[in-house]
This record gives C-alpha cells, structure tokens and sequence, in this order.
C-alpha cells in the first residue's frame, strides 16, 4: 500500500503451565515451567520482515493490542520515510529509543508516540547523526545482542552500555533496564519524536511530574491522521532523585507553570511543541530500573486507570510470561506440520495477521472516534488499524476462521460505530487511532461485514450493518461515486486512478447485494447486483484490458497497458495487473476476453513478461515482480488462482510454486513488500494451506496447492479441520488428487461451511499435472455470470 495522501474526500514459546491471578483487573503470573517446545511460538521470529519492504517492527506486543512498544532506529525527515514505516530497519546500526505506537508493514510512516531512552552519565537532549557516534543520545547496537519474540524484546545499547528489556500487556508497555556499574541513571523522553518526521508536525504536547513521581503527558500531532491526540502515564520502580523538562523551541519560551495538586514548582509541568524530559535516578543500587508506560486516546486521567487497571505490579517476568502465553494461545489455532524453513515463515505469518486491528480503547470502555470526539463502545471492544484495501483480501477472511467470534463481533461493531459517528457518515476507509486517513481508493469496510455475515457471524445489528454500507457505496461527494452511479464508471476527467475505482466499487457492490439477499431486501440486492457489472462498462474488447473512460464515453488516449503512476488511471499498477479486478465475476471476465484459452494465454503473458524492476522505481509499492505480476503489492494476490476459472488448475499450482519459491523467505528481507497489516501474510498462510479467498463473500475458497505437509486448523466451534499433503516435495509440485473426509473432491474450491464442519482434506502430489482433475462443467469457482463451454 501506498504513501498515504489526503484527498479532499478520494480518495500472530516454550509451553509452561502458567497460573494467573487478577488483582486489580492486572494480570500476574508465575514463571513458566519447563516443559515440551511449544512449536509455534518457537517457530515466530519476528525480525522477518523487518529489512527489504516488509515494514514490520521487531517489539512487544500482545495479540491485538493497543501497545506496540519497539525500538527505532533511524527517524528521518518525512521525505525519506517510507523504508522507516515502521521505525526500525535491520539494515540500521543505531537506536534512538523506544517508543510505544507502531504500525505493522504498511507503506505509510506515521506513530512513534512517547518514545524514550535510558541513558548513562551524560545527557545529551538531541538524538543526534546516526552517522556519528557520541552525537546525540541515540546509541550504537548489535543484532548479536538482540532478541526477539512474541511478546518481547531485548537489545544491548553499546554506547551507554545499558541492557534493555521490553514487553507489554494490552494497554501497557513495560521496559527494564540494567545499567552499568558506577554511572547515574536517566530516562529521557522526546515529545518532538515521530516515525513521520516534518516541520511542524507536533501541533502540541505536554509533560507533568505528579507529586509521587508519576509522569504524564499528552501530544497532539498532524500528520497521516489530522490532530491527532494520545495521552500517556508513566511510572518508575525507583524514585528519581530530580527531573528538567525542556522545550527546544527556538525564540519561544513557555514557562512552566504549577497545577493545583499535581507539583510543587514551576517546574512541575511544561507545554510546547517540543518538549523533552530527562528523569534523573543517580547510581541505582541494584542497576535495575523498570519503566511502565500506558497509553489513552482520552486523557492522561485515563491513561492513569489503564496503567492501574492493566498492570498494577512491578513482575517484568510474568507480564513477558503472560504476553508469551497469550501469543501461545492464539497461534495455536493452527498446528502445522512442515520442514524448519516453512513452518517458520507460516507462523511467523500467522504472527504478523494478529498484529492489527489493534484494541484502541481504555480499560472504562471509552474510545476517539472518526469525528475526535470520545465515545462509549457498550458491550464491545473497540478496535482501529484498519488498512481495509488490503486486508479484505485474506487478512480479515483469516481471521474469520482463526479468531474468536467475539473479536470478529468486535471489529464489526467497530466499523458500524465509527460510521455512526463520521462526520461524513461512511465506514473507515483507512483508519487509525479513531482517525481517517482517506488513504487508498473503495470502500472496503463493506466486504469485510458482508463476508463476516455471509459466514455466520451474528453479533451486531445486521440491518444497520447494511444500511451503513449502503450509506458508503452511495456518498457522492466520495472518489467520483456520483459519476459512478449515473455513469455506471468513473470518469477519468473527474477523477483520478478512474479505472481502478470502478472495478473496486463494483466488486463492493456485489458484496452489499450478497447480503441484502441474504437478508431478505430483494430490491436493495437487485440494485447492487445490477451495480456489480458495473466492471464491463471499462473493459476496452479492442484492447482487452480495463481502460480509464471519459465523461463522453471514449477511452482516454494515449494508452499504454504497462504505464503506471500515482493519479494515473489505476491505483499502484497498471493495465497488466488491474484488468483481471472482478473477483465477483470471473466467468464474465473469461466472456469478454473471448473464451477460457483467451484469459489463460493473458495470464501467462503477465507472468511472463520480461519486465525490469526499473520501470516501477517511482512507485514505491510495487514490488516482487514475476513479468508484470506484482506479488508485493495486494491487486495481484487473486490472479494465480484465475487458470482454475478457466479450467486449468495444475497452472495455478505452477504460478504458486513460482511465488512462494520467490516472494518469501525466513530472513530479515524475507517478505517481497509491504506486510500491510498481515495481508502479505495472510496470503501466504492460506496458500500454505493450499486454498485461498479470491471472492470474499462467496463463501468459497479456491483450492490451488498446498505447500505444508499437514496442518490442522482449531476452529472457534471446537471441531478441527486437518489439510494433509502425501508425497509432497519439490519433485511433485501438482496435485493428483484431492479427497474431502475420504470421498473424492472433483471442483477446485472448498467451501466454508465444509471447513467449519471439520475433517480432512487431503491432497495427493505427483510430478506430473493431472489435467483432468476439477475440469468439467461444475467444477470451477464461483461467478456471478453462467460459465460457457
């Protein structure tokens, strides 16, 4: 996914039995026995992805939570922000410090809120040149003296010599530091600091020391997300022996002021635009401090309760137990069976799927919504991070099968709130921290409902739900949606990425048809239905590719299938990789194209191109190149799977062999672009499994191959559902045969309810393609059009 922009309105550990006390609503626990690997947790390391275009982060956090408390390397200047999306990269030598608020694998640099850094004898304010040792507070360290796994980390800061601990419950981050002998403690916190760097770009921020020591604070920024605000409440586990609170605005001075039973001094608290604390500890007796550090998008009130509610003690083993067995829990719900290699990708993958949407609400149920104002969630956990035209893909069709139906309950109803409150009225389209963003094009919140519905999932106001959807796919001042509906396209001469826009919209309103059908409102399916064809009105038979048309009909000229840029006629792509975006239709697609042998001699010029990786060197996003087939970036996901609409399955299994062998690897560097919130990810685990999503909504899973030698899904329901690959290997990358509980399965797809049944589908592999198998008429995917022989 892209650079974020904003338009005027365009647009987943070694097993210990492990006993848990609540006190306080905190979670304490004992330390974990030795017992048998726990495989999963074992297998996740966390530092895939975190070089090349991955973008994930290395740092603590729990499933889902609302702290991700990781280290950052080098923060630069906006303009130079995309490979630090995530504020840290394997390539880097230093670390500023260590800030709470990260995105996992997105092509957009944003958070990077209360960072901090221990430091040792002197005090230096600047973070300093990351080229230049000694410059500045930042510190020099070694991957040697790194650690990291699924809920925490650890890294040696060379240069103060100073080992530093993290780990982190949902809404709380805790470090330990053990400093070295003989040299005074301190803790400094940058308020200027941020993953997106620019002038400007802290709009406010504010720091208080309480009478008990306490620290809060508050920032508001401008960036991805417009003002921006988070709060913040920090305590110590020693008591400081004195504190300066500084703010490095140039000819501006703000005093400090006392407040009426929070200091006792001027200095007691300071407001400005770059604000930094240093908090002084002297030469601790047992060199050991520990930090704790809750966040709240209310007040720093409620950070106080979410730092008492969420981790009332000091036990930094049991909270990186507890974090440990969370994770354990949650990669659980598949048992896979595969060479060292793989089953490190799988679930660290899987890991990566379970890092976002993340909890973004405080202990009392209260939370910032789309309009910034707070609101209370009643009988649901609020959740943000959604980075919807990515992960309606696999991302959330995973979930569905991996996660709680209270936690899909919870997404949902997260969605319908926020459309309740947006000041637009529309669902999310990019959000985070409560917060639009406008970033990428659809409206992608409504698949992401409609598929959840479509399969069972039942914990919110189904009607509204739909209403809220309709309300998005009929906002006309939204991404050119009110030529859309008069011109059944959008028009190039209105607006931008045209093309890409009215397939995406098409395939949003077939999903709204699928459920208003389900739901008994014929009226509202058969209009959305009739919009779901929508994608023939830019489909050039000339050419036959998908073309941007003007307000008078005509194809705008001149054309190149292989041009691509940002405000072009499609969204980070080109003709060779958008034509084949009408999922909801595939049958269709093979129609206009002039026959199955027609899509299928496309499909491999595609793949076959030669293309040189130059040629999109000014789209950031557009990565993993196979020919024009852009693994790295999420509208070519689906296009492998297309040979099985056609009739030719054993070619999918070839192109996915050609993929995963390409595209992924249990090394830093080892993702082909952006993670995009687990949609990268997610990709691979389903792929793995050997089906994957092409349609969400249609209840169907493309069967391709699979690339595991058994693996067992835990379903939410209780029943287990078990893929096993015989003679699986290199040597035998096709499938020969498939049974579903024993009985032979001769269509290439799975369906959902037959996966939640539980059972066993099992694939036997050869070294030849079986060109008989899933052929014949009735054996091919869903399509909204007849297929014709």
């Amino acid at each position: 996914m892209r650079k974020g922009r904003h338009p005027r309105l365009s647009g987943a550990c070694r097993r210990g039995v492990l006993v848990f006390i609540a006190v306080l609503g905190g979670l304490t626990a004992a330390p974990a026995k030795a017992g048998a690997p726990d495989k999963a947790c074992d297998s996740v390391d966390p530092f895939i992805g975190t070089g090349g275009d991955g973008h994930t982060f290395p740092g603590a956090v729990v499933p889902f939570g609302m702290i991700q408390l990781s280290p950052d390397t080098q923060i630069r200047h906006f303009r130079e922000s995309y490979k630090w999306a995530a504020g840290y990269r394997h390539d880097d030598g230093t670390i500023q410090g260590f800030s709470h608020t990260h995105f996992s694998g997105t092509g957009h640099s944003d958070l990077g809120d209360v960072l901090v850094m221990p430091l040792a004898g002197e005090v230096r304010l600047e973070p300093g040149d990351p080229d230049k040792p000694g410059s500045g507070y930042r510190s020099r360290f070694s991957h040697d003296d790194e650690k990291a796994e699924p809920g925490y980390y650890a890294v040696t800061l060379a240069d103060p010599g100073i080992r530093a601990e993290l780990t982190a419950s949902r809404r709380v981050g805790l470090h330990r530091y053990r400093f070295p002998k003989g040299a005074p403690a301190h803790l400094l916190i940058d308020q200027r600091s941020s993953i997106y760097n620019y002038p400007g770009k802290v709009l406010w921020s504010r720091l208080r020391v309480h009478k008990d020591g306490t620290v809060t604070g508050s920032r508001e920024t401008r960036g991805w997300a417009p003002g921006r605000p988070l709060f913040f409440a920090m305590r110590f586990s020693q008591p400081m022996t004195g504190h300066a609170l500084h703010n490095r605005e140039e000819k501006i001075e703000y005093k400090g002021f006392a407040t009426p039973g929070r200091g006792t001094d001027a200095r007691a608290q300071l407001e400005g635009r770059e604000l930094v604390g240093v908090f002084n500890f002297g030469e601790l007796k047992d060199r050991e401090l520990l930090v704790k550090v809750a966040i709240s998008p209310v007040s720093e009130e409620n950070a106080l309760r979410n730092l008492e509610s969420d981790m009332p003690g000091w036990d930094f083993d049991a909270t990186r137990a507890a974090a440990r067995q969370e994770w354990s829990k949650a990669l659980s719900v598949v048992d896979i069976d595969a060479p060292a290699p793989m089953r490190k990708m799988l679930y660290t993958a899987l890991y990566h799927t379970m890092i976002a949407p993340s909890l973004f609400m405080d202990s009392d149920g209260r939370y910032r919504g789309p309009d910034n104002q707070v609101h209370q969630a009643e009988g649901f956990s609020y959740y943000s991070t959604f980075s919807l035209w990515d992960t309606y893909r696999a991302e959330h069709p995973l979930l569905t099968l991996v996660q709680p139906e209270q936690r899909n309950n919870d997404f949902i109803r997260s969605l319908i709130a926020s459309q309740r409150v947006s000041p637009y009225g529309v669902l999310p389209v990019w959000q985070f921290h409560g917060l639009e963003t406008w970033c990428m094009i659809g409206y992608h919140a409504v698949p992401v409902i409609a598929d959840a519905y479509m399969k069972g999932i039942r914990g919110y106001p189904a009607d509204q739900a739909l209403d809220a959807m309709v309300a998005s796919a009929t906002y006309k001042p939204y991404g050119g949606l009110e030529h859309y509906m008069s011109l059944g396209y959008v028009p190039i001469d209105k607006e931008p990425e045209a093309a890409s826009k009215t397939l995406e919209y098409a395939y949003d309103d077939w999903t709204i048809a699928r459920m208003a059908r389900a739901l008994g409102r014929e009226e509202l399916a058969a209009q959305f239905e009739k919009r779901a064809l929508n994608y023939r009105n830019v489909f050039d038979p000339k050419t036959g590719f998908v073309r941007a048309r003007k307000s008078d009909g005509s194809f705008r000229e001149p054309f190149d299938p292989a041009a691509v840029g940002y405000g072009s006629d499609y969204t980070e792509g080109n003709a060779w990789q958008y034509s084949w975006y009408m999922p909801q239709d595939t049958a269709g697609l093979i129609s206009l194209l002039g026959g199955e042998a027609k899509l299928v001699a496309k499909l491999d010029a595609v793949f076959n191109a030669k293309v040189s990786a130059e040629s999109f060197a000014h789209v950031e996003d557009i990565s993993g190149l196979i020919g024009h087939y852009a693994h790295g970036n999420e509208p070519s996901h689906h296009v492998a799977y297309l040979y099985s609409y056609a009739g030719q399955p054993w070619r999918t299994q070839e192109r996915l062999k050609q993929i995963v062998d390409s595209q992924y690897k249990a090394t830093t560097d080892g993702l082909a672009g952006n993670d995009d919130c687990g949609q990268m990810s997610a990709w691979l685990v389903f792929t793995a499994l050997g089906f994957y999503p092409v349609t969400p909504g249609s209840n169907e899973y493309v069967i391709g191959r699979p690339f595991v030698e058994r693996a067992t899904l835990n379903l939410p329901n209780g029943k287990r559902f078990t893929v096993v690959a015989e003679k699986l290997g290199d040597a035998n990358p096709y499938i020969g045969k498939v049974t579903l509980n024993g009985k032979p399965l001769e269509r290439s797809y799975v369906r959902h309810e037959e996966l939640l049944a539980g059972g066993e589908l099992r694939f036997v592999m050869q070294a030849k393609p079986n060109k008989s198998w899933a052929t014949k008429p009735g054996s091919r995917p869903y399509s909204l059009s007849p297929y014709s022989r």
